[in-house]
Parts: C-alpha cells; sequence; structure tokens
C-alpha cells in the first residue's frame, strides 16, 4: 500500500478518472430534484468517465455498483451525490477501499440537506444548485491525493475548559478513568451558573445542594488539578498532542497559604457589588463570590482595595496576602479538550 501510495505521487500526470453516483435517497432526493438531469450534467464534467445512480447508495446493491464502476471503468477517483458526509461518508470510504482504491480518494456531495431539503418548493432551482454542489465536488475530487492512516503518540491527559457543572462532570468522568484532567475556569470558583440557582428542575432540589458535592469531589480527587481565576492564551497542535498557554490571574492571596478561614474578609472595611449574585447584594474588597466556593481561596480586587492591611494584619503567621504577586504563564500538554463554556445570560441594558 506505501509503494502504491509513493508511485502515485510520483505521477501526478495521471490519467484522473472519475466516477458520479447519484443517489435518489428514495424521494428524500428524487422528490424534488430531478435525477436524470443531473446524470446528464455530471457526464460533462472534466474528468468524468462514469455516471450511475442509484435509489438507495448506502444500500448493499448501491454499494456494489460503487465497488463494480472502479474495476470496470478503472476509476480512481470516486463522488458519490448523496447525504450529508456526517452519515455515510466512512460508509463510502470503506466501500472504496474494499475495491481497492485509497479511502481518501472518495468525495461526497451533499445534495440533500443542501438543495432538496431545503428547497423542496422550489424543484428547478434545487436540481440546479444540486448541479453546482456536484461540480465543486468534481473539482475538488480532481485535486484529492491518496493519504495514508497514521498512528502518533498520544498525550493522556486532558483539558476542561468551564468549570460549570458540564465542565465539573467531564472532569470527573475522565479522572474516574484514570486520566490526569486539568480544570479550567475564568472566574473565582467552579459551579459556573448552577451555583448560583435556587432550585433546580424538575425535582425543585436545592441547586448548591446538588452541586456542592460534586464541586468538592472534583477540589480532593487526585487526578484533578483546578486552573480558576484563569484565561486561555492560546492552543497549539493537533488531536492527541495539544500544547495550551494559560495565564493565571493574580488573586494577590497566596492559594497553598491560604486556608479559607474568613478571618480576612472578617477585618476589611470596603464592600462592593457581588456580580456573582447579579450585584443584588455585596462582598468585601477580599473575599470570595460565595461560602461554597472550590477552591475556598480569596481574591483581593484591587479596584477596589484601599491597602489597608487590616488583612495582612489578620493573615499573621500564615502570610498568605501578597500585594505584588503578578499574572503567572503556565504551559500544558494534553491529548484532548473537552469545551464546556455554558451559557451567558443576555442583559437587556447591555450595549
Amino acid at each position: 500500500m506505501a509503494e502504491e501510495k509513493r508511485k502515485e505521487e510520483k505521477n501526478p500526470d495521471e490519467e484522473i478518472r472519475i466516477g458520479v453516483f447519484i443517489c435518489h435517497c428514495g424521494l428524500n432526493i428524487a422528490g424534488t430534484i430531478d435525477i436524470q438531469e443531473l446524470v446528464e450534467f455530471a457526464k460533462t464534467l472534466p474528468d468524468v468517465v462514469y455516471v450511475k445512480d442509484n435509489r438507495y447508495t448506502c444500500a448493499d446493491p448501491g454499494q456494489d455498483e460503487i465497488r463494480k464502476g472502479i474495476k470496470e471503468h478503472r476509476l480512481n477517483r470516486v463522488v458519490v451525490a448523496a447525504c450529508s458526509p456526517r452519515l455515510h461518508e466512512p460508509t463510502f470510504r470503506r466501500c472504496v477501499a474494499e475495491a481497492g482504491l485509497n479511502p481518501y480518494l472518495f468525495e461526497m456531495a451533499n445534495i440533500r440537506e443542501f438543495s432538496s431539503w431545503c428547497h423542496s418548493s422550489m424543484p428547478k432551482e434545487a436540481t440546479e444548485k444540486a448541479k453546482d454542489i456536484i461540480k465543486m465536488a468534481v473539482a475538488k475530487a480532481r485535486l484529492l491525493r491518496p493519504l495514508e492512516v497514521m498512528e502518533v503518540p498520544v498525550t493522556n491527559k486532558a483539558l476542561v475548559i468551564g468549570g460549570g457543572i458540564a465542565g465539573i462532570n467531564a472532569a470527573l468522568d475522565l479522572a474516574e478513568m484514570g486520566f490526569k484532567v486539568y480544570l479550567l475556569e475564568k472566574t473565582e470558583s467552579i459551579g459556573g451558573h448552577m451555583a448560583q440557582l435556587d432550585k433546580t428542575f424538575p425535582t425543585l432540589d436545592c441547586s448548591i445542594c446538588i452541586e456542592g458535592p460534586k464541586m468538592v469531589d472534583v477540589g480532593r480527587h487526585p487526578n484533578i488539578e483546578i486552573i480558576s481565576y484563569a484565561d486561555l492564551l492560546s492552543v497549539e497542535g493537533y488531536v492527541g498532542n495539544f500544547k495550551v498557554k494559560i495565564r493565571k490571574n493574580p488573586r494577590y492571596v497566596i492559594e497553598d497559604k491560604c486556608t479559607g478561614c474568613g478571618e480576612c474578609r472578617d477585618v476589611c472595611p470596603i464592600e462592593y457589588p457581588n456580580e456573582w449574585d447579579m450585584n443584588l447584594g455585596v462582598r468585601k474588597a477580599i473575599s470570595v463570590p460565595f461560602d461554597q466556593a472550590v477552591p475556598l481561596v480569596y481574591t483581593i480586587n484591587r479596584d477596589y482595595c484601599i491597602e489597608c492591611y487590616k488583612c495582612v494584619d489578620a493573615c499573621g503567621a500564615r502570610e498568605a496576602i501578597n500585594f505584588e504577586q503578578q499574572p503567572e504563564e503556565i504551559e500544558l500538554e494534553v491529548g484532548a479538550i473537552i469545551i464546556a463554556t455554558g451559557y451567558d445570560i443576555y442583559l437587556p441594558y447591555d450595549n
């Protein structure tokens, strides 16, 4: 197979022989589009040497027609005009491979979702659009080159972006499978919107009563590292091997030294609106957004802090307060990334 690949790559001037197979998909396509008109049109396209229509190309008889066409007409490119590649592209790639053709010399034209279904009331226009879709697929097929599947080492670590209930469950599931998981959260605590709710449908249970234990499980799990109050800067690489840059924003409180006792909050004289409860309540200039926060590490808001240093005195020998703390860049290598960034609430007074 590798030798054949090298020969094909060394011979870019080979004769391109394209076969186009057009599917009726029952009446899903044929009920709107003029299939015979598509067949005659496809025959006029450059390098197309064989055109065949089938009632159901994905079924065994339809796949037999593809294999037969490849062998009898010496096809070295195949285009199937049918449904979505997400549905049957793997099916047709296996089919052409069974006929001895490199599976990546196959191209699919979606004339069902992109033409017949969305233009069912305009059959003439749908047929013309289907012609264009097939024409584009044939043009792309002429440029295809054989590819080979290769195996690469995979980093057995995962990054979950977003510490809401979806990210929490994803992190716990992966961690229970034995994978190292980094849970990235842009705010001070994981929990997301669910932690803000009073009750959850349909049982009307206390929201934090359900999510709180999961948050604690995440914080204590040996395979999960929470990176909160941080921003994602960049992602490079490919599936299995990603390099990620993250910026941890300064809390002005040293995480390893903070015990979450709250003594600093008690002596802080400054209050400001708490975004966590939609500014309906207040929080201190050094505080956590809510009492069940994970990690339970306090943060100083320098926009409101008057630097009275009462928090430093209250912290005492623990020495967890550091007004000189700077942003920290972290580089991670992970094999998989799960995006669980959730939703945001639309506020009608936003610009």
